[in-house]
């Protein structure tokens, strides 16, 4: 009996063994690493929502943001908080060293904060870009979602609000004055923080020691997003996009031109519309313009309200979609900054297209340019003005119906007929030169007159 167990042992572990191998791998937990390290700006907050989503789809039983951070954008901080308090999964926080400002804010939108030995977590009263305090409006409304989130956590919502305005006194913690920043023993004394040693230490807290960790990278579509929407290339996007258009007008068709102006602003607005920059009435009010100067240019003549509110639009919608939610000083310098660039952009790119295409041998054999001028300077004009000619009286050697042909001493000159048909042979006389139109009026002679009546008799 005991040998047909051992061989039936022997049996099972070289058949399913091979098998039953993975089958355990794919019951072991998952948990998805989130690196948030360096400057939280826009970008960060798409990278932190697919992170999500890849974690919840693969069925990760939590997510961990590994934060080392000095703070950055209070829109983008609020875009992350949003959307870890909607993730679906337990996210937890490891403070790796800091978490200042948009740091801290992150951090606390967790369920629990972890920090290392060392580390430090406060400092959230938003700044503008000379590093002074902003208004008490951002202000205000930074004190109160920091509070809300500590009071959601059940934690003190005082000591979150001394974190952003130093006028908040806690006893025994911080005095007025003084804005509240915590180290981890601080931190962990006051139930704000948990104090774990390394990774390894806090998925043993959490009950998953021997869980398979995942850490997440920024993709290469996050990476293009961050260049297009970068204020270094923003100019290049709207100056493609401009000249495009510009040349499409001029052309009879749509071509390559309006194909590449129209990729170029759909690049520019697809990727502030990603990283948050850019809103949907933004794009709207930036289509509207297009629209009321397209009414302008094509159906009113001349230039007038619909011109101007167009350029206004235009101008408005792009300014705006360089802002974002809470815009500071540096972000409207650097708004106006791209706008004036883009603008000198179009100017140059388009004087120099002028300067130099005509020039262009092979546009001149393709008959695009000409590469001749009919100019009266050197001696090329549709039709000779001879305004010498009025009073001059000549023979029409065509029929004028109303247009031919009369002979002026010696010199044929192209003739209108004032009113009536003149037949060939006609004398006529010049009454007037306007232009290249000679217009001429039948003479009738007093012996022409004689002879007819004669012949009649």
């Amino acid at each position: 009996m005991n040998l047909r167990r051992c061989v039936f042992g022997l049996v099972f572990a070289v058949v399913v063994g091979p098998f039953a191998a993975p089958i355990l791998a794919q019951d072991q937990a998952t948990v998805y690493r989130v690196p948030v390290t360096g400057v939280i700006e826009l970008g960060m907050a798409p990278y932190i929502e697919r992170s999500i989503e890849e974690a919840l789809q693969a069925g990760a039983v939590a997510l961990i943001l590994d934060i080392d951070t000095p703070g950055g954008r209070v829109d983008a901080a609020e875009r992350i908080s949003d959307a870890l308090r909607d993730a679906g999964l337990p996210v937890y926080a490891m403070v790796n060293r800091r978490a200042f400002s948009a740091g801290a804010l992150i951090a606390l939108s967790t369920l629990r904060v972890y920090m290392r030995p060392g580390s430090v977590m406060g400092a959230v009263t938003p700044v503008d870009g000379a590093g002074q305090k902003a208004p008490e409006k951002i202000v205000s409304a930074m004190r109160s979602e920091m509070r809300a989130l500590a009071e959601a956590r059940g934690l003190d919502p005082s000591v979150a609000a001394a974190m952003v305005d130093e006028d908040v006194a806690i006893e025994g913690i911080v005095e007025a004055g003084k804005l509240l920043t915590l180290t981890t023993e601080e931190a962990v004394a006051i139930g704000y923080a948990v104090e774990i040693s390394e990774l390894d230490a806090l998925l043993a807290d959490l009950g998953h020691a021997n869980a398979t960790v995942v850490t997440t990278e920024v993709n290469w579509a996050e990476r293009i997003v961050r260049f297009l929407s970068h204020p270094a290339v923003a100019p290049f996007l709207l100056s493609l996009g401009f000249l495009g258009l510009i040349a499409e007008i001029k052309t009879p068709s749509f071509g390559m031109a309006g194909a590449a102006g129209v990729l170029s602003l759909s690049l520019f607005f697809g990727s502030h519309l990603i990283v948050g920059l850019a809103g949907l009435e933004d794009v709207l009010m930036f289509g509207a313009g297009i629209l009321l100067l397209g009414v302008e240019v094509l159906v009113i003549p001349g230039f007038g309200l619909f011109g101007i509110a167009g350029i206004l639009a235009v101008l408005g919608g792009l300014y705006m979609s360089l802002l974002g939610s809470y815009p500071t000083m540096p972000d409207f310098t650097q708004a106006g900054m791209v706008l004036t660039t883009s603008a000198l952009l179009v100017l140059v790119s388009v004087w120099v297209l002028m300067r130099t295409l005509p020039r262009s041998a092979r546009l001149a054999r393709s008959g695009i340019f000409l590469k001749q001028r009919t100019d009266r300077a050197i001696g090329y004009e549709s039709a000779e003005v001879r305004t010498d000619l009025v009073g001059h009286e000549g023979t029409a050697i065509t029929h004028l119906r109303p247009s031919g042909t009369a002979l002026f001493g010696d010199q044929r000159i192209d003739v209108v007929s004032e009113s009536e048909w003149i037949a060939e042979g006609t004398a006529v006389r010049v009454i007037s030169a306007e232009g290249y139109r000679h217009i001429v009026r039948a003479v009738l002679k007093v012996g022409a007159e004689k002879h007819a009546a004669g012949e009649d008799s």
